[in-house]
Parts: C-alpha cells; sequence; structure tokens
C-alpha cells in the first residue's frame, strides 16, 4: 500500500520520500489508520518491519495540527523503550518526521548526566523518548510535568517486561493523565503482555500482522555445529575468507563478547564491543563507527538486541545462543530489515543443545544444520557429548588435524585443556599462533532488571 492512501500531510510525504520509501509495510498500512481514528492499539509484528513508522507518523501528524503556544511546551507524546539504543533510535526518528512539521523532541535514558536533559526539558518538547527508570528520576523530581500527554507508546513492551520494568511503567502511568491514547507495540506477543495492555489499554484494537515469535522471512538462518574450542577460529575464517564487510555478532556475557574482541583484534580485524558495562559515550562513538564502515565486525550482548537500526547489514552470527529463546529472534532481525535480505548463522556446540531446542520450539521448525570444509563437524546430541565425525583438516593444517584427532580419541581419559591444542600457525588469523598474553577486563555486576 502506497503511503499516498494513508491520510498523511505533505510535509511528511516528503519526508518519507527523501529516505526512499513509497510502500508502507503491513504493520504500517494498519496501524496508521487506527492511529488516526483516536483507538488504543495493540499490536504484535516482526522485528524491523516498520513498527517506529507505524506509531510516529501519525503522532507527529496530530501533534503538528494543534501546537501550543508560547515556547514552555509540555510533553504531549510519550514512548517508553526499554534500552538507551532504541531511545535514540526511535528520537532520531521523531526528530526527522517532526522537523518540518515545527515540532520539538528529546530523549531520555540514564547513564549521562541528568542536568543536561533537565535543561532541555525546561527550554519545551513535543515527544519525549525515554526508558522507564530515569523518566521515573525526572517525575520525582518535578523536572517534568506528564499531565498534558495525550500519546502513551509502549514499544517493544516484552522486552521491557523481560528486563523488570513492569513496576516502573505502572508508575509512570501514576503520572499521566486517564484521558489519553495508548499504543503498545511488541515484536513478540506473550500471556504478561497481554495482562499489561488490559492495565493500561481501553477496549484496544489488535493488530498482528505475522505470526507470534517469528522470525523475519527476509533473513536465510543456518546452524553450524562445532566444537566450543573451533568457535572462535570458525568465526574468524568466515569473516577473512568470506570477505564480510560488516557483521554483527551476539555473546551472552559482557566478559565473553570483551574476550572475543581481544581475540579478533588479534587476528587482525577492526572490531569494538557494546554492552551495558560500557558508558553510553562509548557506546554512541562505537556504534556511529559501525554504521559508517570504519568497523568490521561489532560484538555485542542483548542489550543491542534491540534498538540497533543499521542500513542494510549484511550478517548476523550468534557467537552463543540466548539464555532467553525469544532474544534469538530480536538477534537475528538486526539484519533482513525493511525489505532487505539477510543471514543469521549461529555456532552451537554440544552444551548449548538444550538452548536450541528451545530456539526451535518457539519458532515451530528446525533450522536448517550446515558444515564448514575445514573443520570436523560434530553432532549436537542430548546431554551435550560430542561425537566426532573422522575427518581431517586439508593439507595446508594437515599438523592441527592431527593434532585435533589425536586428542578426540583420547577425550574420555585426558583433561579438556589439553583436547586440541592448536599448534603454532603460519595463518596469523587462525588460532593455532602462540596467543599474548591478555588481562581480563574488570567486569561489573549488576542485576538484570537495572534501570537504563
Amino acid at each position: 500500500m502506497s503511503f499516498d492512501t494513508l491520510g498523511l500531510c505533505a510535509e511528511l510525504l516528503a519526508t518519507i520520500k527523501s529516505q526512499g520509501y513509497t510502500t508502507a509495510t503491513p504493520i504500517q498500512s494498519q496501524a496508521i489508520p487506527a492511529v488516526f481514528e483516536g483507538c488504543d492499539l495493540l499490536a504484535s509484528a516482526q522485528t524491523g518491519t516498520g513498527k517506529t513508522a507505524a506509531f510516529a507518523l501519525p503522532i507527529v501528524q496530530r501533534l503538528s495540527e494543534n501546537i501550543p503556544a508560547g515556547k514552555r511546551r509540555r510533553p504531549r507524546a510519550l514512548v517508553l523503550v526499554p534500552t538507551r539504543e532504541l531511545a535514540a533510535q526511535v528520537s532520531e526518528q521523531m526528530q526527522n518526521y517532526g522537523r518540518r512539521l515545527a515540532l520539538r523532541s528529546t530523549m531520555i535514558y540514564g547513564g549521562v548526566n541528568i542536568q543536561a536533559q533537565i535543561e532541555r526539558l525546561k527550554r519545551g518538547v513535543d515527544i519525549v523518548v525515554a526508558t522507564p527508570g530515569r523518566l521515573l528520576d525526572h517525575a520525582e523530581r518535578a523536572s517534568i510535568n506528564l499531565a498534558k500527554v495525550e500519546f502513551l507508546v509502549l514499544d517493544e513492551a516484552d522486552r521491557m517486561l523481560d528486563l523488570g520494568f513492569i513496576d516502573d511503567i505502572r508508575k509512570v502511568a501514576e503520572y499521566l493523565p486517564v484521558k489519553r491514547q495508548t499504543l503498545l507495540f511488541s515484536a513478540t506477543y506473550a500471556p504478561n503482555i497481554k495482562q499489561l495492555a488490559d492495565e493500561l489499554l481501553d477496549h484496544p484494537r489488535r493488530i498482528e500482522v505475522a505470526r507470534s515469535n517469528s522470525a523475519a522471512e527476509a533473513v536465510t538462518q543456518c546452524i553450524y555445529p562445532v566444537e566450543k574450542r573451533s568457535k572462535r577460529e570458525v568465526l574468524s575464517d568466515m569473516i577473512i575468507d568470506g570477505n564480510w564487510s560488516q557483521v554483527l555478532v551476539f555473546c551472552r556475557t559482557r566478559y565473553g563478547a570483551d574476550k572475543l574482541t581481544a581475540e579478533l583484534l588479534y587476528d587482525g580485524l577492526k572490531v569494538a564491543a557494546i554492552h551495558s558495562n560500557k558508558s553510553q559515550s562509548i557506546r554512541n562513538r562505537t556504534l556511529a563507527a559501525f554504521k559508517r564502515g570504519e568497523l568490521r565486525v561489532l560484538v555485542a550482548t542483548d542489550v543491542a538486541a534491540r534498538g540497533l537500526d543499521i542500513v542494510q547489514l549484511p550478517q548476523v552470527v550468534n557467537y552463543e545462543l540466548p539464555q532467553v529463546a525469544e532474544d534469538y529472534v530480536h538477534r537475528i532481525g538486526r539484519t533482513g530489515r525493511a525489505g532487505e535480505d539477510g543471514i543469521a548463522l549461529s555456532l552451537v556446540c554440544p552444551e548449548e543443545l538444550p538452548r536450541l531446542q528451545a530456539i526451535e520450539k518457539l519458532l515451530k521448525y528446525a533450522i536448517p544444520r550446515r558444515t564448514l570444509s575445514g573443520f570436523a563437524p560434530v553432532k549436537l546430541k542430548a546431554g551435550g557429548r560430542t561425537k566426532p565425525v573422522k575427518t581431517v583438516k586439508p593439507a595446508t593444517s594437515a599438523g592441527k588435524g592431527t593434532a585435533r584427532s589425536t586428542a578426540e580419541k583420547g577425550n574420555a581419559k585426558k583433561s579438556p585443556k589439553k583436547i586440541g591444542k592448536p599448534q603454532k600457525s603460519t595463518k596469523s588469523r587462525r588460532v593455532g599462533g602462540k596467543r599474548p598474553a591478555e588481562s581480563k577486563p574488570a567486569v561489573k555486576r549488576g542485576r538484570r532488571g537495572s534501570r537504563s
């Protein structure tokens, strides 16, 4: 469906056209008219299908029809998001859409100086994009007045619940007027989302343009069963031999992300990591460098699974499978966005079989398995055991392949630290070379549901 048929004003149509879009996605073609009608909305769609524009475009247009006089404007639209990265992404789109309509927007999240945010709020804004924790800090300081809010949007609501923001969301609702239009958007639809909708929405219209918990059809998925100790070598070979120019790699933990980053740097790749232990300024600079193509590899934890909108990102790699099966859908949703094709690869060792089974149960289909030339394939069996196949590496790596095969035969007797210990290799990108001494980065421990 063309944007011209959705009732958008000329200024917004010009902005959309300048961004290269002419046809609305299914979620946009259904949600935009519903928002114009003024009804509450409960919408579920695959990640990367344009949910932000689905609520931002009609809200911006309706706000522009009645701009208050005076410089000191109070927020009339509030968008709650789970992470800083998503706040930055949504705020950027709101600014782009509202620029030609004289609307002001700002973003509020933790990890940065609160005083600068207070100053921006004092100058007056129409739209606020915020994480729940920092927004409550402002509300308790009386640095923000939410009494004039006409639109409340809960974006990626399921992720906010996963992070433990349910109580914060309820507290935020106490500062809002009862008469408002509430829109709840979620990539997945779960029972706790329905409970939240029952509390905050008034007879909402429900839109579900794709099966719940499904991966985007534009993303080609596959599994590479590999030994845990071989993952780094496999990843390096994929990137270098495949001549990948840009790839997003997901790890489960902050320490694991930092460790993998150091190893890939040793392999000669331009790589950096983002996770919750990094300051917001570093995260912003790193992401900007990756988008500009200055970094070949971005290693991230699930803090980046939602909120990263990278144009034409070709590959996503699950170096480690996520602890929560739903996070797999959001990880691979970073590629194959806005109608583009993408590839999502997962390196799975036998110990991760239970996580893989949970993901495939969620997706309701088995992800295709593939083998890698030059690496001994393994079979994923229940119990996390490895059943090596009797294959060796090519002649160029015969020494290393022989060492691995010998170790596998004595797997039951030898210490895991000695199994498959790589020999020195002439290839700098291989694991075989002696690694330089590394100091483990200090990792701050914090609870998973901490405020953003």
